[in-house]
């Protein structure tokens, strides 16, 4: 029996491995793996190295500001240190969770990110999918083009045009007064401006945003869709079955970056947009910030409300990630 036992240990596969042989284990394999990797760069170091402009500029552009977030914390005043003058703690916290003001952006926000990801996240997908199904090329292309060219056009442009034709003498009210002999202040009135943003965004993006899925089209077998027609589908039951499946890990990836950056509606065209009449449904949380931190110069303020914002879009971003990998199985990482 003794012996039985001492030749089974001298066999670790068969499930013998003391912590010591799993220590061994795991340090040859990172070392395998440390060497694997300098014997890439090694090799591929021409590659590499055009990497080191992009990372530059994420550490010197993107990380390093974030220092500056200690602020929220620090009373900070102009002309003093960057770093703030006074420890206060949770106080520009407090203050903004008892602003009014701010609850009231914060809630335009929420409605404003949510109807452009309703609105602005599906119609791309289904005008990749109409557009795949357009035979004849030329107008296929022209299509394409012509929807892809808001996306060029300046926001500040893009401003200007909205509140040309939907100024009191503007070409939507002559049609207006025409029918109904009154006019409408769109510009002024809180109840108009979410449509017209989301109209606008609606009108910029979903030609440039259908881009990526049609490039996921191309990918798709075509011999799929020749299977599915031997079997009986008709054009609507292929594009269910073999279409949306295919285009399935773009749609995910695409909804999950939306959704981390539902918090940052369009800050140029809302402030190039909004006026103090209709600030009860335009005014958010970037304009707020804009109007406290560069307006009022209350810094440590709009810090910390800037980093509530972001806390927010992190906490989306990741429950987006987990909720896709356990229900379709595809996240990010």
């Amino acid at each position: 029996m003794d012996q039985e036992i001492d030749r089974l240990k001298d066999q670790p596969e068969t499930g013998f491995i003391t912590s010591q042989q799993e220590k061994e284990n795991k340090k040859k394999k990172q070392g395998d793996r440390f060497s694997s990797t300098v014997k890439a760069l090694k090799k591929d170091w021409q590659l590499y190295s055009l990497l080191i402009l992009p990372i530059a500029y994420l550490i010197i552009f993107q990380y390093l500001p974030m220092i500056g977030n200690v602020i929220a914390f620090r009373k900070f005043v102009p002309g003093g240190s960057m770093f703030g003058e006074e420890f206060v703690g949770l106080h520009y916290v407090r203050m903004f969770i008892n602003d009014p003001t701010f609850w009231r952006v914060f809630k335009n926000t929420l409605m404003l990110g949510g109807l452009t990801l309703l609105f602005n996240f599906p119609l791309p997908i289904i005008f990749a999918i109409l557009l795949n199904e357009v035979k004849i090329n030329k107008f296929k292309k022209f299509v394409q083009t012509a929807s892809y060219l808001p996306h060029f056009i300046s926001t500040v442009i893009v401003a200007g045009m909205i509140m040309e034709i939907l100024a009191s003498n503007g070409i939507v009210n002559q049609l207006i007064e025409m029918i109904t002999g009154e006019k409408i202040i769109f510009m002024q009135s809180a109840d108009w401006f979410r449509t017209i943003y989301v109209g606008s965004e609606v009108w910029q993006r979903t030609g440039w945003g259908a881009i990526l899925y049609l490039a996921a089209l191309t990918n798709i077998d075509p011999n799929l869709y020749e299977a599915a027609a031997i079997d009986g589908a008709g054009r609507l039951r292929q594009t269910w079955h073999v279409t949306i499946p295919g285009i399935l890990p773009t749609v995910v990836t695409l909804l999950i970056l939306n959704i981390g950056s539902f918090m940052n509606v369009g800050f140029e065209k809302i402030l190039l947009l909004y006026n103090p009449l209709n600030y009860a449904t335009s005014d958010v949380v970037s304009t707020y910030l804009y109007r406290i931190g560069l307006i009022s110069n209350n810094f440590s303020y709009s810090t910390a409300i800037g980093l509530f914002q972001a806390i927010i879009g992190f906490v989306l971003v990741m429950s987006a990630n987990m909720i896709s990998k356990k229900v379709t199985d595809r996240s990010l990482w």
